[in-house]
C-alpha cells in the first residue's frame, strides 16, 4: 500500500523517486536514437535489420497507431498537455510509493514517464513524433514505433503485472485472516 498523506513523507532513497534516473535514461536514449535516424536514414526508406524488422524514418502527428493524426494540428497541443499532466501525476505517485514494497510498479511507472516525456519533446519541438522501428511478419505489419513507445509498452506491462501480483497477495492475506483460517505458522 502506498504511503498515506498523514504519515511521515518518504525520503528520496525510500521512495519511487529513487528510480527517476530510469525515466531520464529513456528520454536520452529516445532522443539520441531519433536524432541518429533523422541524420542517417532518408525519410520513408526501409533499412533491413532482420527478416521481421526494419528501421525506417517516419513521423506520426497523432497518438498510438496514428489515432487523431488527421485532427488539423490541435492534437499536438492536446496530446502534449495530456502527456505533461500524466507525467506530473506519475512523479507525484512515485514520491508516495515505498521503493522496497513496490519495485515492479515503480519500474513500470518510470518507464512510462520516460516514454511520455520523450514523445512530448518531439510533439512540442516538431509537431509530430519520430518513429523508426518497423516490425512485420510476411504481409502483416505493426505500426512503426520508437524507444519512448517501447518504454511505455513495457512499463504498462509491468504495471499490469504488479496489479495482478497485488491482487493475489490481497486474496491470500484476506484468506489467511478469515475466521476459521488455519494458521500458516508451523510451530
Amino acid at each position: 500500500m502506498s504511503n498515506s498523506m498523514n504519515e511521515t513523507p518518504l525520503s528520496w532513497k525510500e521512495s519511487g523517486h529513487r528510480w527517476l534516473w530510469i525515466a531520464a535514461l529513456v528520454v536520452v536514449l529516445d532522443q539520441l536514437t531519433k536524432l541518429w535516424v533523422v541524420a542517417t536514414i532518408p525519410f520513408k526508406q526501409l533499412v533491413y535489420v532482420l527478416p521481421v524488422l526494419d528501421i525506417t524514418y517516419t513521423v506520426n502527428p497523432g497518438a498510438a497507431w496514428s489515432m487523431f493524426a488527421d485532427s488539423g494540428g490541435t492534437q499536438r497541443w492536446l496530446l502534449s498537455a495530456l502527456a505533461i499532466g500524466v507525467s506530473v501525476v506519475l512523479v507525484i505517485w512515485l514520491r508516495k510509493l515505498k521503493f522496497s514494497a513496490h519495485t515492479l510498479l515503480i519500474g513500470g511507472l518510470t518507464l512510462i514517464l520516460g516514454g511520455a516525456i520523450g514523445n512530448v519533446i518531439d510533439r512540442l519541438r516538431l509537431g509530430h513524433v519520430i518513429d523508426f522501428v518497423h516490425a512485420h511478419w510476411n504481409e502483416s505489419s505493426f505500426p512503426a514505433f520508437n524507444v519512448a513507445d517501447a518504454a511505455i509498452s513495457v512499463g504498462a506491462a509491468c504495471v499490469i503485472l504488479d496489479a495482478l501480483f497485488e491482487s493475489r497477495r490481497a486474496k491470500r492475506t484476506a484468506a489467511a485472516q478469515a475466521p476459521g483460517a488455519r494458521s500458516q505458522d508451523p510451530g
